[in-house]
C-alpha cells in the first residue's frame, strides 16, 4: 500500500516534514509532454503518493543546483519571491524548497478556498503561488515566476497522466486569511493537480 505525504505530515507534528528525494531521471520526453500538455477541470478524489508529490513539487520550484540554490523555474534576479503552497484535505502546507519538506500553514481541509469552481474543493491537491512583495515589490517579476512554475508542473502532468488547470478564479481575501499570509504576500494564482476522472 502506498503511504500519501499526507500521512507522513501528520506523524511528524512539528517542524518540516521531509519529502522523499525526488525521481529527476524518466518521464516523457520534452516534445511529447508538450503535445500532452492541457488544462483539465476533471478530477478523480483519489490522492497522489507520496513520491508523486515529491516529484511534483520539486518539477513546480525544487532547487536543482543546490550549489547556488538554483530553482527550476526562473526568478528575476534569483530573488526566489513566490512560495507555493500545498492544500490537501489534511490541511495547508509551505512548500520548503531548500529542504525540500512541507511545513504545516493551516490546519484543515481549506481546498475550498483555493478557487471557485466546483472541482476545486474534491481535487486531492491545490498548488498555490503567492508572491512575497519583501522579496520583490514588482509583481510582474513574481506573476512571470509563477507563470514558469505552473508551465512546470503542467509538463510534469502531461509527463505523468495527471490532471491539472492554473486558475485565477479565486476569493483571495479568504484564502489569504485561511493560509495565515502575513502582510506582504499576495496570492497570484493556484493550480489544482489530481488524476483524471
Amino acid at each position: 500500500m502506498r503511504v500519501s505525504a499526507i500521512v507522513v505530515l501528520v506523524a511528524a507534528m512539528a517542524g518540516a516534514a521531509e519529502l522523499p528525494a525526488p525521481v529527476t531521471a524518466g518521464g516523457k520526453p520534452l516534445m511529447e509532454a508538450l503535445k500532452a500538455r492541457q488544462s483539465s477541470r476533471e478530477f478523480s478524489g483519489k490522492k497522489l503518493p507520496e513520491q508523486v508529490v515529491s516529484n511534483l513539487l520539486w518539477a513546480a520550484w525544487g532547487v536543482n543546483r543546490p550549489e547556488k540554490g538554483g530553482r527550476t523555474a526562473p526568478s528575476a534576479m534569483n530573488r526566489q519571491e513566490v512560495d507555493v503552497y500545498v492544500m490537501t484535505a489534511e490541511g495547508a502546507y509551505w512548500y520548503n524548497a531548500r529542504k525540500h519538506a512541507l511545513e504545516l500553514a493551516a490546519e484543515g481541509d481549506l481546498r475550498g478556498l483555493a478557487g471557485t469552481q466546483a472541482f476545486v474543493k474534491d481535487a486531492p491537491l491545490n498548488l498555490v503561488m503567492v508572491a512575497d512583495t519583501a522579496k520583490s515589490g514588482d509583481l510582474v517579476y513574481a506573476a512571470i515566476s509563477a507563470g514558469a512554475i505552473a508551465q512546470n508542473v503542467y509538463l510534469y502532468c502531461a509527463s505523468e497522466k495527471l490532471a491539472t488547470v492554473v486558475r485565477a478564479s479565486i476569493d483571495k481575501p479568504a484564502l489569504e486569511k485561511g493560509l495565515k499570509l502575513r502582510a506582504g504576500q499576495k496570492i497570484l494564482v493556484a493550480q489544482t493537480v489530481g488524476y483524471p476522472k
